[in-house]
């Protein structure tokens, strides 16, 4: 009991944290802050668009950051989301692109599938460099990241460029996800982001490869100890947040934009690191922090149409949330070291 207590305190004292941070910075936008919440709200609530935009920008954060839980919880540091997502794009256009007739729904199930495959495949490198010759996740995802982007470029201005348009985009997709909350451009993708939450969830907390992925996590000896396969561990859980990066990538690509182009992710896979660990790696924490990240992005867009406050503003509180998260995770480390030293 105490221990969720001091969790509460510690997220209410950087919640005040935060929000004093933001109201310095509308301060010296010229603003008043308490008009600005009052935008900022009702660009939330005040609409069903609004409060339907939140949900429609959580979906790939949700996706992207359950597969960059699992990762995490597992040993291997994915940092390579956002390319993931884009070679999921790319395997989805692909599909979606067959000139072949069969029902809308199998035809999404198709593209969504091959996008779980190549965001999987794309993170396999690195996660068996990583398992078999110790290279660094890190950099290898980061790297990757830029390749995929240059080659969605290459794409889409060579064999997946539409004939009929100039511009560097595939052409309009035929099979889309459904709209579930009409007139607004909530789809699907955001139904299959839940359903994402509680199967990863039931496969970290009920499962044996869920307890083998966190073993691997927290001790790779022990791990081995138990007899558990840790290079077989890190390559499934690479490969599981590689494809559900994927899934985003196609969910953005097939609910909302309908044309492969550049910046179709729009940095997303980035934002879902922090996602990741501001829900503690946990899939209801990733499903709260994904919901709390995309009202801040809809609200701040608000405030930047009504009242000219710039929308980076959350850029900025975003690079506070994450030195917030190091000092936490700084601090837990000094006490846990300060009760080893009173022990001895």
């Amino acid at each position: 009991m105490r221990k969720y207590t001091v969790q509460v305190a510690r997220a209410l004292v950087y919640t005040g944290l935060t929000l004093a941070v933001a109201t310095l910075l509308i301060l010296g936008a010229g603003a008043s802050p308490l008009q600005c919440a009052g935008v900022f709200i009702r660009g939330i609530f005040g609409s069903l668009n609004g409060f339907a935009e939140v949900l429609v920008k959580a979906a790939p954060l949700m996706l992207a950051g359950l597969g960059i839980s699992i990762g995490f919880r597992s040993g291997f540091f994915n940092i390579g989301a956002e390319g993931q997502m884009y070679m999921g794009a790319i395997a989805a256009t692909v599909v979606a692109m067959w000139p072949v007739q069969m029902p809308s729904w199998i035809h999404v199930t198709l593209a969504m599938a091959a996008a779980f495959l190549a965001g999987g495949l794309w993170a396999f490198i690195p996660g068996i460099l990583k398992a078999k010759f110790g290279i660094s996740e890190i950099i290898n995802t980061l790297m990757l990241n830029y390749i995929a982007f240059d080659l969605t470029g290459i794409l889409i201005r060579g064999v997946l460029q539409d004939s009929t348009d100039y511009l560097p985009q595939s052409p309009a997709l035929g099979p889309e996800l459904a709209g579930i909350l009409a007139p607004t451009r909530l789809h699907a993708g955001f139904l299959l982001a839940l359903l994402m939450v509680l199967i990863v969830w039931w496969l970290m907390e009920h499962t044996p490869t869920g307890f083998e992925l966190q073993v691997v996590g927290s001790n790779k000896r022990a791990a081995r100890c138990l007899g558990i396969n840790v290079m077989k561990s890190i390559v499934i859980a690479s490969c599981l947040g590689g494809g559900l990066a994927g899934i985003a990538g196609a969910g953005e690509l097939l609910g909302i934009q309908h044309r492969l182009l550049e910046g179709l992710v729009g940095g997303s896979g980035y934002t879902a690191i922090l996602v990741a660990l501001l829900g503690r790696n946990n899939p209801w924490g990733v499903l709260a922090a994904s919901i709390g990240f995309a009202a801040l992005q809809v609200g701040a867009n608000t405030m930047q149409r009504q009242m000219g406050i710039p929308a980076a503003i959350v850029s900025i509180l975003t690079g506070f949330i994450v030195i917030l998260l190091l000092c936490d995770a700084l601090i837990l480390k000094l006490i846990e070291k300060r009760k080893v030293e009173g022990a001895a």
